[in-house]
């Protein structure tokens, strides 16, 4: 996954996130809209093929770079325990 960062401040962040589209990007702001240091959190796909700009920010002026890491990790989680739920029903 090759990501751009398009802007960077203390409190906000524009990323590229290429070759991803809306199940990816959904998922993603709904774990970044579930951290309380989170004041928008939002993607757009300018056209059908482009790739998805997030833009997030923050209250207090918290990093928001921090917030979407853990937020991913958090995806990760999610997956990891599916995954194991279907290896169970395997055995």
């Amino acid at each position: 996954m090759i990501v751009k960062v398009l802007a960077l401040e203390k409190d906000k962040v524009r990323l590229i996130i290429q070759g991803e589209g809306h199940t990816f990007m959904n998922a993603l702001v709904e774990e970044i809209l579930s951290d309380p240091d989170v004041d928008v959190a939002r993607y757009t796909i300018e056209f059908q093929f482009s790739d998805p700009e997030l833009l997030v920010t923050t209250k207090n002026k918290k990093n928001p770079l921090p917030i979407i890491r853990k937020a991913c990790k958090r995806i990760t989680g999610h997956c990891d325990e599916i995954l194991k739920g279907i290896k169970k029903t395997k055995a």
